[in-house]
Order: C-alpha cells, then structure tokens, then sequence
C-alpha cells in the first residue's frame, strides 16, 4: 500500500462501566453497557470498514466492550491488548497509534475517557457534514466512537491532520 492513500482510525470509548469495590482497571460493564458494546458493534459493523488492527486498552470494561462489539463483525480483526491505552493522554495516544505498521489501513482503538475524546478532537483539524457539532453536543458518553481519516503514514499521524467523518452515540 501506498503511504499516501487515506487511512482510517475508529476512537471508541469504552461501553458503561460497574462501579463494584475492586480497582479502576478491574471494574467491568454494566447490565446497560453490555446492551450497548452490543449496539455499538453493530453500528460499526454496519459500516463496512474492513479493520486491519484493533488496538484495546487492557482493562475489563474495554477488553469486555470489545468482545461484546466484535461478536457483531463480519470479521475479526487482529487484535493488541495494549496496556499504554489505560490512562493515556492524547499526546500518549498518538505515540501508541505512530508505532502502526503502515500496511495497516483501517485501525479501531478501544479505550477510555478523556483520552478518546481528547484524541478525538486533537486530530480532527476539520470535519465533514455535522458530526463535529453532534460530538460537541453530546460529548463522547461511554460506547461512543468517532471515525477520522487522514493521508500518509501512521507515524506521521500528528494534531490536526485528521477529518472527523463521523460520530455516534448510543440513543442517537
């Protein structure tokens, strides 16, 4: 593949999370957010994106909305569990997303907030139709996801190269 054709990254949010005694990392979803991890693959698998990697956090609630969302795939995309994911700024995301290999073409990163909305609008330097307006309105609720594209390599991929081309929440 060409390092100058359009790539494809999907920024999810994890789905709606427990809140039992145990630590941050280890709490899993909810009743709701398995519903809608459920909901959240299906609309992504309504989107034909033919994902060649799918980057998640290593913690319960991701690793769960994961397994949930993808059960609804056509395909199943190679897969990283990737503990640099859990906590991470934008900045700190960016650097995990520049180590892609560039025969990577589409690519979902299943993490948490504030980093997935903030990765969001770090490299959405614009946006087509109203889905930047319709993040805005909503914010970036748990099992949301945001779809970008850019042109070059993934190490290259830095702020403001991104178009934000669509966005969805559950109950939209």
């Amino acid at each position: 593949m060409s390092v100058a054709e359009s790539r494809r990254i999907v920024i999810f949010r994890h789905a709606k999370a427990d809140w039992p005694q145990v630590a941050d990392h280890e709490r899993p979803l909810a009743e709701r957010g398995r519903l809608d991890a459920a909901e959240a693959g299906r609309r992504l698998a309504d989107t034909a994106i033919p994902f060649d990697l799918a980057l998640c956090s290593t913690a319960v609630r991701t690793r769960e909305t994961w397994k949930l969302a993808v059960h609804e795939f056509q395909h199943r995309p190679k897969t990283v569990y990737e503990e640099r994911i859990y906590e991470a700024s934008p900045g700190e995301l960016i650097a995990v997303l520049n180590e892609t290999p560039d025969d990577v073409r589409d690519l979902l990163l299943i993490g948490h907030n504030p980093g997935a909305q903030g990765l969001t609008e770090v490299l959405a330097g614009s946006a087509e139709g109203d889905a930047r307006d319709r993040m805005t309105r909503r914010g970036f609720p748990a099992a949301a996801y945001a779809v970008l594209t850019f042109t070059g390599t993934w190490k290259a991929l830095e702020p403001g190269v991104a178009t934000l081309v669509d966005y969805w929440a559950p109950s939209e």
